[in-house]
């Protein structure tokens, strides 16, 4: 795989997200309450909204906008009006770096 630096662990907050753009496309990145990370497309399926933005509370983030959720983890749609899940992509966190599989 082609593992991409993101961000540093200490810049994503507990139960919080963050953007991050990568040749043109836009991710976000997701610090668990467990302090596991995940990365989703950055982009509400619903209307293009960036996520990073939105309420992250246990495994799952809100949509900014009209408050669609998804489960981070999956990227399971879990609220209307999201009804098409997220694309989700591999993520490895290496002496407190961030990096994701784009590939």
């Amino acid at each position: 795989m082609n593992w991409i630096p993101a961000c540093s662990l200490d810049d994503i907050e507990q139960e919080g997200a963050m953007r991050f753009d990568h040749e043109g496309r836009t991710y976000a990145i997701y610090r668990a309450p467990d302090d596991s990370v995940y990365c989703t497309a950055g982009l509400c399926t619903h209307e293009a909204i960036h996520l990073a933005d939105g309420l992250v509370m246990d495994f799952e983030v809100e949509c900014p906008k009209h408050s669609g959720a998804f489960d981070y983890r999956t990227g399971e749609a879990l609220r209307l009006p999201a009804c098409e899940n997220l694309k989700t992509y591999p993520v490895e966190v290496i002496d407190g770096e961030v990096r994701v599989a784009l590939a």
